[in-house]
C-alpha cells in the first residue's frame, strides 16, 4: 500500500538535516508545490537564516499558515530506535526528528492548501504562507524580520495558524489562542572579592543579592485572568565563586525569567523589579531581553472557524490555552493579526524518538482544509 500524499511529503521534509538555522532544501521543496499552484514567491534571506512569503490572491481577507523548517539537534544517534534523519513508521506513528515539530504540520498545511484550491480555484480573499529556518534558534532573522518587511510596505495578515504542535493527548484536543509574554533578566550584583576569615574585608554580593530575590520570587505579579495564570518568576541560573572555599566571590550572577499575562507590561515589570533592588541597596547592573509580548485572540471568525472545523473532524471541541512557552505567533499577533496554533501533539517534541501519529496528520489535514472552506470557500 502506498503511503498518503501527506505521509510522502512529511518523510521527504523529515529526511532534509535541517537544524537551526540550516533549512536544507525543505523550503524548495514547499516553494515549487506552491508555485504550481498559483502563489507567488517571495524568498527572504536575513544574515543566516532563510525564510519565504508565499501569496495567492491579492484580496481581503489575508490567511496565512506560519511554520518553520528548522529543527532542534538530534542529540546522541544511539539513543534513537530509528536514525533521526531517516523518516521510519512504526505502528501507524512516523519517526524522526521534526515529525511533530513541526515537518508533520507543514506537510499537512501543503496538502490542505493542495485540495482546498483544487475544489475552490476562484476562493475569497487571500491564501498566504510564511516559513522561516530559524524558529528553534535566537529567532532574530526569520518570522519577526519577515513581519517587519510586511509591515514596512502594508501588507497585513488578518488571520493566522501556526502550526505548533499544540495537541495534548490527540490532535486538536487543544488550540493555542495566545501565549504569555517572556523577559528575562541577567543580573551582576558586584562585592567585594576577599577572604572568607576576614569577611569585615569583603562584601559578598550573595548575601547582598538573597534577600531582593526571595521578595521578588514571594511577590503576586497579579492573579491572571480568563485567559492567562497568574505571571511568574523563575531563577533558572546562578553563578558566583572561584571555586576555591575559602574566598567571598566579588560578583554574583543571577538569570531571571518571567511569564507574564496580559495583566502585565514589560515595563512595569521592569520598573518593580529595579524598585526592589534599589531599596535594598544593591550595586548592580542588570540587562533585560523581551523574548515576546503576550497576545490573545479571544473571539473573531478564525477562533469560530478553527472551533467549528476541529469540531467537525473530531466531535468536540477543541480547549482554548495560552499555557506553553512561546512561538512565532508573537511576531505575527503584532500585526494585529488574529492568531492561533493547531498541530499535533507535543508529548515528542525535542525528545530522541520524536514521532507522530500517522493517523493524526490526516486528521490535521482535513482540520486545515476544513478551516480554509468555512473562511475561503465561496
Amino acid at each position: 500500500m502506498s503511503d498518503s500524499p501527506v505521509l510522502t511529503l512529511a518523510k521527504e521534509l523529515i529526511c532534509r538535516r535541517s537544524v537551526t538555522p540550516e533549512d536544507a532544501g525543505c523550503q524548495d521543496l514547499m516553494i515549487a508545490r506552491l508555485k504550481a499552484l498559483g502563489f507567488e514567491v517571495e524568498v527572504m534571506v536575513f544574515e543566516d537564516t532563510t525564510n519565504f512569503w508565499a501569496r495567492r490572491g491579492t484580496q481581503a481577507p489575508l490567511f496565512a499558515f506560519a511554520g518553520h523548517t528548522d529543527v532542534v539537534p538530534a542529540g546522541k544517534a544511539e539513543l534513537w530506535h530509528t536514525p533521526p534523519f531517516e523518516p521510519t513508521v512504526i505502528n501507524d506513528h512516523l519517526y524522526g526528528r521534526g515529525a511533530a515539530d513541526m515537518k508533520g504540520s507543514l506537510a499537512c498545511m501543503i496538502v490542505a492548501v493542495e485540495r482546498f484550491i483544487e475544489a475552490h480555484p476562484d476562493h475569497q480573499g487571500s491564501i498566504a504562507f510564511l516559513i522561516t529556518s530559524d524558529e528553534e534558534g535566537p529567532f532574530i532573522n526569520g518570522t519577526t524580520r519577515v513581519v517587519d518587511t510586511l509591515m514596512a510596505r502594508d501588507e497585513v495578515i488578518d488571520m493566522c495558524i501556526v502550526g505548533e504542535p499544540s495537541s495534548t493527548h490527540a490532535v486538536g484536543d487543544v488550540v493555542k489562542n495566545g501565549r504569555r509574554g517572556s523577559l528575562t533578566g541577567d543580573l551582576i550584583v558586584k562585592g567585594i572579592q576577599g577572604h572568607v576569615a576576614y569577611p569585615h574585608l569583603a562584601n559578598n554580593p550573595v548575601h547582598q543579592a538573597l534577600p531582593a530575590l526571595t521578595e521578588l520570587a514571594a511577590i503576586q505579579w497579579d492573579e491572571g485572568n480568563a485567559f492567562f495564570p497568574p505571571t511568574s518568576f523563575q531563577i533558572p541560573n546562578v553563578q558566583a565563586g572561584t571555586g576555591a572555599s575559602n574566598v567571598i566571590p566579588g560578583e554574583f550572577h543571577v538569570q531571571f525569567n518571567f511569564r507574564y499575562s496580559t495583566e502585565l507590561t514589560a515595563e512595569e515589570i521592569q520598573r518593580r523589579v529595579h524598585a526592589t533592588f534599589d531599596a535594598h541597596g544593591l550595586d548592580y547592573e542588570l540587562k533585560w531581553t523581551l523574548n515576546g509580548k503576550p497576545f490573545l485572540t479571544d473571539a473573531g471568525s478564525l477562533v469560530e472557524a478553527v472551533t467549528k472545523s476541529v469540531s467537525q473532524i473530531n466531535h468536540k471541541e477543541p480547549a482554548l490555552l495560552t499555557t506553553g512557552g512561546t512561538s512565532d505567533g508573537r511576531f505575527i499577533a503584532q500585526m494585529g493579526a488574529q492568531v492561533v496554533e493547531l498541530g499535533p501533539v507535543n508529548a515528542t517534541i525535542h525528545k530522541v524518538n520524536e514521532c507522530v501519529s500517522i493517523p493524526d496528520l490526516e486528521k490535521l489535514t482535513d482540520m486545515y482544509q476544513h478551516i480554509l472552506n468555512n473562511l475561503l470557500a465561496r
